[in-house]
């Protein structure tokens, strides 16, 4: 991951401190001082090196990237905001030859601000947990699932739950039992890298409880993709990852479905590999593989990890009602209902329509990294209904 953002990375470390440097500190400052300025910025340009030398998508020890994503948020994203905001004032206050450079108190107010998003996000907001509702009506719904009741989660990636955060995870699986739901769905990326992250947690997951079952996906770091390994080591990682969440009684469906009845009723709950661009992100669905079986007249819950696969193939391909979809975590951030990730997804968080058929996207439980600001981790609970929905 950091091997190639490298070059990016160290100019965001330099670029700033030489402004602030050459503006601020090497007229007002002595010399052991100004020596001293540039000790921190030594050092992360040394981390951020030997980050950037690792062949593996991230550190084994997950420790080691989460402290230098800590270290760019203390010492390098406010010098950034900073010299952004006093650089632009500076321009101005010459263009229009004003007396103050207004734009450095702007500069320290936000710098400030994002001191305040990077505690607040690490050590508060990631703790926090949602339950989020939805109603979702169809007359394609049969009678007798009216009411029925679905509780999804997606993107634990169990590994970033040390000792230390444990309790989140065992929290999030007691809430999702007290909502007595019909059937449990996981759309994907339990782990980060390895099946290794998944087998401290088996007696938490274990615990989960619903009337049909748990059914899941496996999302893009289930495939252990993000370990530079022989071929072979990645295929035994990956039957390992199928094979912990069936010991946990899951049922992972990969390009296939299921039935499920009430008396002479039945809706099919159906699961796709992870459909991503093929590039970033795998692509390995089938969907008439998926809904093999299927009558086009059936009721269709789709799981699918990746939400670009409903208006690529869902939609275009198949008759599913309601996909249930994860991945893009609000890209763990969010401002006023706005997240950056709008810019790379059309549906990236919460319930979104096309006609009568639907697709939820879960902003997810955990994340690769242990921060979240502003879109706390959720748990959804998804209550099927039969008929039009009645506008008051």
């Amino acid at each position: 991951m950091i091997a190639k953002i490298v070059i990016p990375l160290l100019l965001m470390i330099l670029v700033p401190d030489i402004y602030i440097y050459l503006n601020h500190i090497r007229a007002k400052t002595r010399l052991p001082l100004r020596l001293l300025w540039w000790l921190p910025s030594l050092s992360m340009v040394i981390y951020t090196v030997c980050m950037g030398c690792m062949r593996d998508f991230a550190p084994r020890d997950n420790a080691i990237l989460n402290v230098y994503l800590f270290l760019l948020g203390l010492t390098v994203v406010p010098k950034l905001v900073f010299a952004m905001f006093s650089s632009a004032g500076l321009a101005l206050q010459k263009v229009f030859r004003m007396r103050r450079n207004y734009g450095t108190a702007m500069g320290v107010f936000l710098a400030a601000g994002s001191l305040y998003v990077l505690f607040y996000g690490s050590f508060i907001s990631f703790g926090k947990l949602d339950v989020r509702h939805i109603d979702y009506y169809s007359d394609t719904l049969p009678a007798s699932f009216d009411g029925y009741r679905i509780v999804q989660f997606s993107d634990a990636h169990v590994g970033t739950y040390g000792r230390s955060r444990a309790g989140l995870l065992s929290r999030a699986v007691d809430s999702i039992n007290a909502r007595q739901p019909d059937m449990i769905v996981f759309t994907g990326d339990l782990q980060n890298m390895h099946p290794g992250e998944i087998r401290p947690h088996i007696p938490v997951l274990n615990r989960l409880k619903a009337h049909d079952g748990v059914f899941s996906v496996l999302g893009n770091h289930d495939y252990a993709d993000y370990i530079a390994a022989p071929q072979s080591v990645k295929e035994a990682n990956e039957r390992e990852t199928v094979e912990l969440q069936t010991r946990m009684g899951w049922t992972l469906l990969r390009n296939e479905n299921r039935a499920i009845f009430r008396g002479t009723d039945s809706i099919v709950i159906a699961g796709m590999e992870n459909d991503g661009d093929g590039k970033h992100f795998p692509r390995k669905g089938d969907i008439g593989k998926t809904l093999a079986g299927v009558s086009d007249s059936a009721f269709v819950v789709m799981l699918e990890h990746d939400p670009t696969s409903w208006r690529n193939r869902i939609l275009p391909h198949s008759n599913a009602a309601l996909t249930l979809s994860g991945h893009t975590h609000a890209m763990q951030f969010e401002l006023f209902g706005w997240s950056p990730v709008a810019f790379k997804y059309s549906e990236w968080g919460g319930m979104y329509y096309e006609n009568t058929r639907a697709i939820n996207v879960s902003t997810g439980l955990g994340g690769f990294i242990p921060f979240r600001f502003g879109v706390p981790g959720e748990i959804v609970v998804i209550t099927l209904h039969k008929g039009t929905k009645q506008l008051h």
